[in-house]
C-alpha cells in the first residue's frame, strides 16, 4: 500500500468514525450549550429534553431504525439502573438539582450509555460490519457477568480480571469485518472493544470536565479520570455489542460469509 493510499484510507476511516459518533457529538453539544446558554429550567432537565429530541429526531430523519431506537432505550434503562446504584454507593455524584432526578441521578444520564449503543449501530451501517466465529450464548453470559460485577464487587471480590480473561477466551476466534472505501478489512473483535473503551475513557474525561458528573476526587478540583476506567469501559462494550448484535441477527446482518459481496449503507 502506498503512502498516499494509506493516508486516504485513514482519512476515510476517520470520517466514517466521526459520522458514527453523531449521537455522542449531539450529547456533548448539549452539555456545552447547557453550560453557556441561560436556561429557563434546570440544566439536567434541559439535557433530558435535548436527548429525547436527538433520539426521536434521528429516527424521524432515518438515521436510526425503530429497532435501533429500541436498543438505545434499552441502553438507557441498563445505564440508568447502574447509575442509581453507583450514586447510592458514592462512586460518583451529579452536581445540581433537577425535577427529573431520581435518587440523585438525572434521567438524562442513561442517554450517555445510549450514545455507545448508537455509535455501534451507526458504525455497523457505515462500515458494513459483519462478524465471523461469533458465539452469541457464551458472549452473552460474559456480558451479563460483566454487568453484574459492577454491582457485586461492592460486596464480594472484584471479578473484572477473571471476566476479561474469560471474555478473551470466548472471543479468541471472533473477527469483525469492515469496509473503508473500496477495501475490506478485519480485526479481532476483542481489540475493537479495547479501542472503543479507550475512546470512551477520553469521552468520560471530557464529560466530567463539563461537569456532567464528578468522581469524589474531582469535587474540589477536576483531575483526569483514573486509567482503571479504561478496562471497565472495554468490558462494558461487551454488553453493548451483545445487544446490538441481537438486533443485527434479526436483520440478517450479523455474520460474515466468505466471498459474499458487501455494500456500505
Amino acid at each position: 500500500m502506498t503512502v498516499r493510499r494509506l493516508v486516504g484510507q485513514l482519512v476515510r476511516f476517520a470520517w466514517l468514525e466521526l459520522q458514527s459518533c453523531v449521537f455522542a457529538i449531539g450529547v456533548f453539544a448539549g452539555l456545552v450549550l447547557a453550560l453557556v446558554v441561560p436556561l429557563p429550567i434546570p440544566r439536567y432537565d434541559a439535557l433530558l429534553l435535548w436527548c429525547l429530541l436527538l433520539t426521536f429526531g434521528f429516527w424521524a430523519l432515518g438515521l436510526e431504525t425503530w429497532r435501533e431506537v429500541l436498543v438505545i432505550f434499552a441502553f438507557h434503562a441498563v445505564g440508568l439502573a447502574l447509575e442509581l446504584f453507583k450514586v447510592h454507593e458514592g462512586s460518583w455524584v451529579y452536581p445540581g438539582d433537577a425535577w427529573s432526578m431520581v435518587g440523585g441521578v438525572p434521567l438524562f444520564s442513561g442517554f450517555m450509555y445510549a450514545a455507545v449503543g448508537s455509535y455501534i449501530c451507526q458504525a455497523w451501517r457505515r462500515f458494513d460490519l459483519r462478524v465471523s466465529h461469533y458465539a452469541p450464548l457464551p458472549t452473552t453470559v460474559v456480558a451479563v457477568g460483566v454487568y453484574a460485577n459492577f454491582f457485586t464487587h461492592h460486596w464480594i471480590v472484584d471479578l473484572r480480571v477473571p471476566l476479561a480473561v474469560v471474555g478473551l477466551l470466548v472471543l479468541r476466534r471472533t473477527t469483525v469485518h469492515f469496509t473503508v472505501g473500496d477495501a475490506r478489512y478485519r480485526m479481532p473483535l476483542w481489540l475493537s472493544f479495547v479501542l472503543i473503551g479507550g475512546f470512551l475513557w477520553l469521552a468520560e474525561n471530557l464529560a466530567t470536565l463539563l461537569n456532567a458528573w464528578r468522581y469524589p476526587g474531582q469535587l474540589e478540583v477536576w483531575e483526569v479520570v483514573h486509567t482503571s476506567k479504561l478496562g471497565a469501559w472495554s468490558l462494558l462494550v461487551t454488553m453493548s455489542f451483545v445487544l446490538v448484535a441481537a438486533v443485527k441477527s434479526q436483520e440478517g446482518r450479523l455474520y460474515h460469509v466468505p466471498g459474499e459481496p458487501h455494500v456500505t449503507r
